[in-house]
């Protein structure tokens, strides 16, 4: 399994992604697993793929996965208001056109510069990297 984007951003800015070693459905599966072994809230999942068929269009599988902790969320909202755009933090896991599975998120260092919330309150978020990379095993 390649670990791609961890450090850098192979698809924009504040970017992280990792390879899975499973298929689309599989790594949400996996992801929702943890996800209640940790007691986190799942909030939503989105099929992109899912809605595109049904409208008639194909497009690789592809899902987000939007999951939180209220008592982990609400710090970094207080402190930095404009942080609540992009929390409930978010998985994409998507199949590429040469059938490798990606899961990708926005790094906390990324969130922490674009909200200026205090350095201290990014361990909140800090959870996202963990869920993908277990997901991905």
């Amino acid at each position: 399994m390649a670990e791609q984007g961890i450090q850098g951003n192979e698809w924009g800015s504040g970017l992280a992604s990792i390879e899975s070693r499973h298929s689309v459905d599989e790594t949400v599966t996996r992801i929702e697993e943890i996800l209640r072994a940790k007691q986190v809230k799942l909030f939503a999942l989105i099929d992109h793929s899912g809605e595109a068929a049904a409208a008639g269009l194909s497009m690789p599988p592809t899902k987000v996965v939007i999951f939180g902790n209220p008592k982990g969320g609400t710090p970094l909202m207080l402190a930095a208001p404009t942080t609540a755009i992009d929390l409930p933090l978010k998985l994409l896991v998507a199949e590429d056109a040469q059938g490798v599975v990606r899961i990708t998120w926005n790094t906390p260092e990324y969130l922490l510069q674009r909200h200026g919330f205090p350095n201290e309150l990014m361990a909140n978020i800090a959870v996202i990297a963990g869920i993908a990379k277990a997901a991905a095993e």
